[in-house]
């Protein structure tokens, strides 16, 4: 994977720029992802909040209650709809420290999810990968927490 990484939403108007790696990929196979993006489940990436940066118009927020339970805060394009990235507004102070960037990069070719959630919701012909990725029938109880681990985990192995 080269850095910096680009994608945007599908009319162009809305485009982003990640500066450093993905800390997870992941997909979500629950009902609304599906819904939502006309497809079997939803890809994003786990990345740090200062290394997303957006540029062009401004995003518009979609306000949804996930599968889950939760609250969920989508950014869109105004113009396209887009799903670009969910969570606090972007270029705000993020709680989190994460941003979950969907699959809307310009090359996608090197994404390979490492962890699978809603997969009780999965459709029959979806085959996860290998035992080394994390597989959730719905999600961790705690998914900050769980994204915080993973992190730690992956620095950890880095130092």
């Amino acid at each position: 994977m080269r850095l910096p990484q680009t994608g945007g939403c599908h009319c162009g108007r809305l485009r982003y720029e990640i500066t450093q790696a993905p800390h997870m990929i992941y997909t979500c196979h629950c009902t609304d992802c599906q819904h939502f993006t006309s497809s079997a489940f939803s890809i994003a990436m786990l990345v740090d909040a200062q290394a997303f940066h957006l540029t062009g118009v401004e995003p518009r927020a979609m306000l949804h209650t996930a599968d889950s339970g939760r609250n969920l805060t989508r950014w869109v394009c105004p113009e396209c709809g887009s799903w670009i990235c969910n969570g606090a507004k972007p270029g705000s102070v993020n709680p989190n420290a994460f941003r979950a960037v969907r699959g809307t990069l310009d090359d996608t070719s090197w994404l390979r999810p490492t962890a699978h959630f809603w997969t009780r919701s999965k459709h029959p012909w979806v085959v996860l990968p290998d035992e080394r990725s994390y597989v959730f029938e719905t999600q961790p109880d705690d998914i900050f927490a769980f994204f915080n681990s993973v992190v730690a985990k992956a620095r950890g192995a880095i130092a």
